[in-house]
């Protein structure tokens, strides 16, 4: 499977050359799948503590005319997060897209930073706290919303329930990305599981690029920088589950017998026929 990860800003400028390179690459690479970062093309509305109405309102409009063109990347499946607006409240959803089926809501992110630079907590309501797997057409994913890569207490009901790809559009500095590649790596070792994160990328350094694809044995396969600001890999989704049944996988597979289930399956449909 041709999996695509990518470094996006968000200025207006940079982003329409930024978005071109990114729809040439995946056409060249017919990707299966493309992980755009978190509320990529959007305003990081995050940075200011106070919520202001009609710039979320601005900022759900804008998504909808970037979701309007998720076809120009020629991709089988994009997966991403979105602002919405559910009962009143504001959430920063995940979303899958198919040519297909169009816009599919998946979970909503629970876990909020509330500090300066980062006022998510002030931005949106908590969403989901069940970390769901999403199966179809023979493929897994989890979806851990950029804090949530540090929710390990995720990854054994991944590893049981024989998730494939744990999928995470980030939002996270140039100065820590040493420490979220550790988190990716860990994420993909203890569940077994492919890991694909994007990054939103600006000049200031306050989000640091950098998108990977780690491999279940926890090896870097690619990652996105100034140069190469997408990568697409071509993997074999089976060797998550060899994964599960080597090291370190083996020695918590008796959990399975101990009452660890995984957490609630939504089932997804990627293909045409309802």
């Amino acid at each position: 499977m041709r999996v695509t990860v990518c470094e996006l800003p968000h200025q207006p400028a940079a982003l329409q050359s930024a978005w071109a390179t990114l729809c040439a690459h995946t056409a060249r690479h017919s990707s299966e799948l493309v992980v755009l970062p978190e509320f990529g093309m959007l305003d990081p509305v995050w940075v200011d503590e106070t919520f202001d109405a009609e710039r979320w309102v601005a900022a759900q409009h804008l998504s909808a005319a970037w979701c309007s063109r998720f076809g120009e990347l020629a991709a089988a499946r994009v997966v991403g997060t979105r602002p919405v607006t559910i009962g009143g409240r504001p959430f920063n959803q995940g979303f899958l897209w198919s040519p297909e089926d169009g816009l599919m809501p998946l979970r909503r992110k629970f876990f909020l930073p509330d500090e300066p630079g980062g006022w998510e907590a002030h931005w949106f309501d908590r969403g989901d706290p069940e970390f769901s797997a999403y199966y179809a057409d023979g493929l897994s994913f989890g979806l851990n919303i950029c804090t949530e890569l540090w929710a390990v207490e995720t990854y054994a009901p991944y590893a049981a329930g024989g998730v494939q790809m744990i999928l995470s559009p980030r939002a996270t500095a140039a100065a820590t990305t040493a420490k979220w590649l550790s988190a990716g790596v860990v994420a993909a070792v203890r569940s077994g599981a492919f890991s694909l994160s994007s990054n939103r990328v600006d000049e200031t350094g306050a989000c640091g690029g950098v998108g990977w694809i780690i491999n279940p044995a926890g090896e870097v396969m690619a990652r996105t920088s100034p140069e190469t600001p997408a990568v697409t890999v071509d993997i074999d989704v089976a060797q998550a589950a060899v994964a599960r049944n080597g090291y370190p996988g083996y020695v918590f597979n008796a959990t399975r017998q101990e009452g660890v289930s995984p957490f609630g399956v939504a089932a997804v449909q990627w293909g045409g026929d309802g």
